[in-house]
């Protein structure tokens, strides 16, 4: 199949560095290894399906990047105004969508794969291009159409053929806008040539080594309130915390930096447990931390959600916890007891290189859309 990716370019510094790294006769690739999206077009590519990407979020000066905050900002208040713009009187959105349209034309996909928090291209862009292209739409997404989504995406549910989501009540609600059909799969996977354990220098084991590690979003605290409350429910313990955006006050003495990519990886694999909470909006479950984290092979504490205990085994695979004391008395327990922890770290990773690997998800995604 050929597949036209619409996504919002993130940390573009580091697809750049990807790109420099690809050795010579190799297709250099258009996601920096940061983004889930970099993991689903390289199993698409093994597959021998042909990708290519349209960067919805560049506009004509140039790429952005945000690095998110508490409180208010100027870029804050300028993007919540030119949101306020319809985006068929935004020039600029109508210029990406013109760009988008012609892209579409000479590439002539067989799937256009919108990834999710679509900002800009409407619902009279995509259905021009399923008519002169015949192709299909996948919406990918992990958070939730009620929380998230905005007046541009539910206008076009009905034009999705097919909703990918980790937390299956999402994919309900994606249902309930209109769409043809949607999967749980979870979207989130492992790549077992990525998500391993790194071998460390000196100075990274001593920038990383943690008992507890977390990585990722702590704000704004309407999204993430139970994982900022986990985390403070451990502040005694030897805790590290990584994160690109800002982090709560009460967070800030056990603040650590920035970890993308194999920065994460290597992060995990310093520590003994990592915390693994996931945000407000996901009460089935599905992050992409959830499987990232086991094929490094460490133990992650995990919150008690139903997806958790349909993919992995309670004891076996993973351990959750109830409530802040449960978490507290677990992260003691399994780091006074080094062979079980690490037992069960090995059995997760062993888990999701058999059943939760990219290249599995690509395989049922091609049996949902007929081979």
């Amino acid at each position: 199949m050929r597949i036209l990716f619409v996504a919002a370019l993130h940390h573009p510094d580091a697809l750049q560095k990807a790109i420099a790294a690809t050795p010579p006769g190799e297709t250099p690739p258009i996601f920096p290894p940061s983004m889930g999206q970099y993991h689903w077009d390289q199993a698409l590519r093994k597959r021998g399906h042909i990708t290519s990407v349209f960067y919805r979020n560049i506009p004509a000066w140039g790429a952005t990047t945000e690095r998110h905050t508490e409180g208010l900002s100027v870029q804050k208040v300028l993007g919540a105004l030119a949101r306020r713009i319809p985006p068929n009187l935004n020039p600029d959105y109508r210029a990406r969508n013109q760009r988008l349209m012609e892209q579409a034309r000479q590439f002539k996909p067989d799937v256009l794969w919108m990834v999710g928090d679509n900002r800009v291209i409407t619902p009279e862009t995509l259905t021009s291009i399923k008519r002169e292209t015949k192709c299909r739409i996948v919406y990918s997404t992990g958070v939730s159409p009620i929380v998230f989504s905005l007046p541009i995406e539910r206008a076009a549910a009905r034009l999705y053929d097919l909703v990918l989501v980790n937390d299956y009540y999402h994919g309900i609600q994606w249902l309930e806008l209109g769409a043809a059909q949607m999967e749980c799969l979870p979207i989130s996977a492992c790549n077992p040539a990525f998500h391993r354990p790194y071998e460390l220098t000196p100075q990274q084991r001593q920038d990383y080594t943690c008992d507890i590690a977390f990585v990722g979003t702590l704000i704004p605290n309407h999204l993430y309130s139970l994982r900022v409350k986990a985390l403070e429910a451990l502040k005694d313990f030897n805790l590290g915390i990584w994160s690109v955006h800002d982090v709560p006050a009460s967070l800030k003495p056990h603040f650590r930096g920035y970890a993308l990519g194999e920065d994460m990886l290597e992060v995990f694999s310093a520590a003994k447990l990592t915390i693994n909470v996931h945000g407000d909006f996901m009460r089935y479950g599905g992050n992409m931390r959830l499987f990232e984290a086991a094929g490094v092979g460490i133990l992650q504490l995990a919150d008690d959600l139903p997806g958790t205990h349909q993919w992995f085994t309670e004891g076996e695979t993973i351990v959750t916890f109830r409530d802040m004391d449960d978490l507290r008395a677990k992260a003691a327990y399994y780091l006074s007891h080094d062979a079980e922890r690490e037992r069960l770290a090995q059995a997760a990773q062993a888990h999701v290189y058999a059943h939760h690997t990219y290249d599995q998800r690509i395989a049922r995604v091609e049996e949902l859309l007929g081979g």
